[in-house]
């Protein structure tokens, strides 16, 4: 009888530990002190002005050419002190204009992802985040095991899917790639049924 509750135990536990979610949080960061790079695009937003607002990219000098400002340096300047800059400079075409501006990367989703590809994304968004632009992982895939990849070289490994992008220092051109789960991931709902049959074949003959 013991051995048979030690088979209905180890069941129990290892139904527990397959159900046990380990995503881990991580603090929300603003926006404020992030700032562009080459390659990023920048989202203007003016209020009731849908003329000017857009999405522009920065180019490889760190400028980008805007509607009614036209070039304008903006690489490597926190995002709040370039949101008060263009608030100034549109005040000489427009009367209390109300900016909002967003930093975005330009990164490849890819490995066991629905819809891999190149996607745009807020630095203030999670990795899980990212990966759902992509339409969510595939069967096989395992959020657990994403990695940050950047010019051919592993930036990040198995970084939490709750990471912030900013958090592990996210930049244009880089790659999420989503890795697919282990066999025994994948067939742990066979492995827990043979091991409740097994447990109770072990039940029924101890009686």
């Amino acid at each position: 009888m013991a051995r048979t509750w030690t088979f209905l135990s180890a069941a129990l536990l290892l139904l527990a530990a397959l159900s046990t979610p380990s995503h881990s949080q991580e603090p929300a960061h603003s926006t404020e002190a992030l700032t562009l790079q080459p390659g990023d695009l920048i989202r203007v937003e003016i209020w009731r002005e849908n003329d000017l607002s857009g999405e522009f990219l920065v180019d490889p000098r760190g400028v980008v050419t805007l509607p009614l400002l036209g070039e304008m340096e903006v690489a490597r300047i926190p995002m709040g002190v370039l949101r008060d800059s263009l608030i100034n400079q549109y005040q000489v075409h427009l009367r209390n204009p109300s900016v909002n501006i967003t930093p975005l990367r330009r990164i490849n989703v890819l490995g066991e992802v629905q819809k891999p590809g190149v996607y745009s994304v807020d630095p203030t968004l999670s990795l899980a985040g990212a990966v759902a632009l992509a339409g969510g992982a595939t069967a096989g895939g395992d959020l657990n095991r994403i990695h940050v990849v950047r010019k051919g070289e592993t930036a990040g490994q198995r970084v939490p899917p709750a990471t912030q992008l900013d958090g592990v220092d996210i930049r244009s051109g880089d790659q999420i790639l989503v890795g697919r789960r282990s066999w025994f991931d994948r067939n742990s709902t066979f492995m827990v049924s043979a091991l409740l049959s097994v447990t109770s074949i072990v039940i029924s003959l101890t009686r």
